[in-house]
């Protein structure tokens, strides 16, 4: 989860935009919660643009949004937001712009299958689970930077993207209680570990052009 500070606002033909006070990774198509914003404009919304110019309403016609490529904004978020019409300026007190990514491509009982070993415990139960959770927030991580942008946070892109992404839970515990080595009943222990695999990263197609 992450927070940002909005410093700026307004409100026009039932759409609302906010300027936060430094650039973020937040994409058009996902999900922002205001708080502590001017008119109103609060609650969960979901980004329809990302302008860098000032918006100046809709296209009467067409419904078009229309901006002055004058007047340039930028670290700006437009939503849909109905209400009365506020005029662009300075949000004192500031408020907040928070952006959390829940990433559920793959479960505890995916990884406890690849694994083949049943929980034995609720503690163990419980740490799976975080495994799952942190699989699933790192896999989606490293797609979106080597330039998966549009991944869904629910369904996961693929099949190969699924089992590399249950690979990397099982590594996270199956390392449990080992800081440099995967768990092994073996007297001679196993290789340390180094990172992501390449064939994790072949799963999850990084290091994969984007355009043929």
């Amino acid at each position: 989860m992450s927070v940002f500070t909005v410093i700026s606002r307004q409100r026009l033909n039932d759409y609302a935009v906010v300027q936060t006070l430094t650039e973020t990774p937040i994409e058009v198509g996902q999900s922002i919660t205001l708080a502590g914003v001017d008119g109103s404009i609060n609650g969960t919304f979901t980004v329809l643009a990302c302008p860098q110019y000032e918006y100046i309403g809709t296209n009467e016609d067409t419904g078009e949004l229309r901006f002055d490529s004058a007047i340039p904004h930028a670290n700006q978020l437009l939503v849909r937001s109905v209400g009365t019409d506020l005029l662009w300026g300075t949000q004192l007190p500031t408020a907040t712009c928070t952006w959390t990514l829940t990433c559920t491509w793959v479960t505890s009982t995916d990884i406890e299958d690849y694994v083949g070993i049943a929980t034995a415990t609720a503690e163990e139960a419980a740490f799976l689970t975080q495994c799952a959770a942190a699989c699933n927030a790192f896999a989606y991580r490293r797609r979106y930077e080597a330039g998966y942008l549009q991944d869904s946070l629910t369904t996961v892109p693929s099949g190969d993207v699924k089992l590399g992404t249950i690979m990397i839970g099982a590594a996270y515990f199956r390392q449990k209680g080992s800081y440099t080595t995967l768990a092994t009943f073996d007297g001679m222990g196993a290789p340390p570990s180094t990172g992501v695999s390449p064939m994790v990263m072949q799963l999850l197609g990084i290091n994969r052009p984007q355009v043929a």
